[in-house]
């Protein structure tokens, strides 16, 4: 039998969701670890939702460069406070997302960012529309490193988690 205390600590594990909330969660819920999941997926919307406006202003440069020495590709990835951007894991968010540009070679941020020429261009029926925005759009592509989220669902993740507005300013990626 997992003890209180295990289910506490898996919780947060799953959504970096705080001590006190994983607590209340579980006894709202009953130990149901499925049904709180989901009421603190819905607490982590809300809360991007209400950071979603507001000015980032600090932030890094994620990089990352292949073993091959041939594939490179840098993120900028910024944030409301210089004390995010120097944690930990706003850190290896920014790598990580280098290396999905590395790995995946998107064309544009997100879709609205096609212009409508290319569109028109690549004449795409509707039904073959949200492939080619996971094929050219970085926040509409697959994680690398799971594939069962998109990215968009990873920084989301990760502004519920850290209680900021995080922003993908810009990414390049180089190929030799």
């Amino acid at each position: 039998m997992i003890s209180d205390y295990e289910l506490i600590k898996k919780l947060r594990e799953k959504t970096g969701a705080s001590l006190l909330d994983c607590q209340k969660v579980l006894a709202e819920t009953r130990n149901d670890i499925k049904k709180a999941l989901e009421i603190l997926r819905k607490k982590g919307q809300k809360i991007v939702a209400a950071k979603i406006d507001r000015l980032t202003k600090a932030g890094v440069i994620g990089f990352y460069l292949h073993s091959n020495e041939k594939i490179a590709a840098l993120v900028e990835l910024s944030c409301e406070t210089d004390f995010v951007a120097r944690n930990q894991e706003f850190k290896e968010l920014a790598h990580d997302l280098a290396m999905q540009v590395a790995a995946m070679n998107p064309l544009y941020l997100k879709p609205e960012d096609i212009p409508k020429e290319v569109l028109k261009k690549e004449e795409i029926i509707e039904g073959k529309l949200e492939k080619f925005y996971e094929i050219t759009c970085l926040l509409k592509q697959s994680f690398i490193k799971d594939q069962n989220i998109k990215v968009e669902d990873l920084l989301k993740s990760k502004i519920a988690k850290l209680r900021e507005n995080i922003q993908i300013r810009r990414f390049v990626r180089f190929e030799i």
